[in-house]
């Protein structure tokens, strides 16, 4: 099988890239982006600071620098927990572009494995449930017409996000 669900922490993968659930500013920030930027350091800062940021569901892809990965892709997801409503059709697409963005990357680099995070998930307010519903269709549609990756990994870093994709995946994908 082309995807994988692990637990634990993106930072310690040893792959041909992960991909960081960044801010706009592409500079660091809570979560995965801020654990990925403390784990690799100023290298990481600096060298981003020259990409001019990243808007919603657009990709920058960067060294992987001290990681055991050796690339990150930078990518911003739809941010929904300031307006405190359910996520409209633009939100949706906009999560959807940001996969969307990072397998065309993966694929033009011909990188055999990309592992994701919890995009949007976390402090950007998405629903867990219909993020978990967006990602792994857009990954399926990708990955049924595309070579490149070989292997897609979606990093849990707390259970409640691993049950989501388990769930969806049984009730969409056996």
């Amino acid at each position: 099988m082309r995807i994988e669900l692990h637990f634990g922490d993106i930072t310690e993968f040893n792959t041909d890239c992960i991909v960081n659930a960044a801010n706009s500013s592409l500079l660091g920030g809570g979560g995965v982006d801020g654990a990925i930027h403390k784990k690799v350091g100023k290298l990481l800062k600096e060298y981003c600071a020259k990409l001019n940021g990243c808007l919603t569901g657009e990709a920058k892809l960067t060294l992987g620098f001290n990681l055991k990965a050796n690339f990150i892709i930078h990518t911003v997801g739809t941010r929904i927990s300031f307006n405190n409503v359910e996520p409209t059709f633009e939100d949706c697409e906009n999560l959807k572009q940001s996969y969307q963005s990072c397998l065309e990357i993966a694929s033009k680099e011909k990188f055999n494995e990309i592992v994701f995070p919890n995009i949007s998930k976390g402090v950007y307010g998405f629903p867990i449930d219909l993020a978990s519903k967006i990602s792994l269709r857009t990954i399926f549609k990708f990955l049924e017409k595309n070579e490149y990756p070989k292997k897609v990994i979606f990093c849990c870093f707390n259970i409640e996000n691993l049950e989501s994709y388990i769930n969806e995946i049984k009730e969409n994908y056996e």
